[in-house]
């Protein structure tokens, strides 16, 4: 007996991505923080101390759930050396072209040793709520010559009523995250994509996503 097959979409929760807020097929919204990260090992004892109690407070002082996520990727150091390789080969000193050589060499069998991994740290804000949008009284809606119009629009009211509320909390997370020292910036439209594509395609390299210091 045949089996019907499923898009992979069908399993995913997302409806889409909208001006960098993720949409979920239930009406709940989804921001995404990328935040940096801080090595405590470089701080002193009462530093250390200062860091995880301030981040004890920030979560204590949330009134709604966050989800942390970490990528790990394996670095892809292959534009880098290939970066060397093109001044090596402008390179008119011998000594120097040959010491490039060497580092070029060095680099490429170290990385072949050694996993060098890159680490991205998200922290996922989200907001469920019912329609905020008004009523509509059913017999209205039925006789209505413009009913496709009007449920765009209350679509869309309804849209900017949960991302206002939304941005408020995301407003939280980073004024919280900056009193621990971290910076944070709330991911584009393009940067949530290449989010979700190296999660659902993780033998792709990585391909870092920057953001401003």
């Amino acid at each position: 007996m045949a089996l019907n097959a499923k898009a992979t979409q069908e399993f995913v929760p997302i409806k889409e991505v909208r001006d960098g807020i993720v949409v979920l097929k239930d009406g709940g919204l989804r921001a995404i923080v990328l935040a940096n990260s801080i090595n405590l090992s470089l701080k002193s004892d009462d530093e250390q101390r200062a860091t995880i109690l301030q981040f004890q407070n920030f979560l204590n002082t949330l009134d709604f759930s966050i989800q942390m996520s970490v990528q790990s990727r394996k670095l892809d150091i292959r534009p880098y050396l290939l970066l060397l390789e093109n001044r090596m080969k402008v390179q008119n000193e011998p000594l120097l072209k040959l010491q490039t050589k060497e580092y070029i060499d060095f680099i490429r069998n170290f990385t072949e040793s050694v996993n060098i991994m890159t680490k991205n740290f998200f922290i996922v804000v989200p907001y469920t709520n019912v329609s905020l949008g008004p009523k509509v009284n059913v017999f209205k809606k039925i006789f209505s010559r413009d009913n496709a119009r009007e449920e765009e629009l209350k679509n869309q009211l309804d849209f900017e009523e949960k991302r206002s509320q939304l941005e408020e909390r995301v407003s939280v997370i980073q004024q919280g995250l900056a009193r621990c020292g971290i910076k944070s910036a709330q991911l584009g439209t393009e940067e949530v994509v290449e989010v979700f594509y190296k999660v659902f395609n993780p033998g792709e390299l990585e391909g870092k996503i920057d953001m401003e210091q």
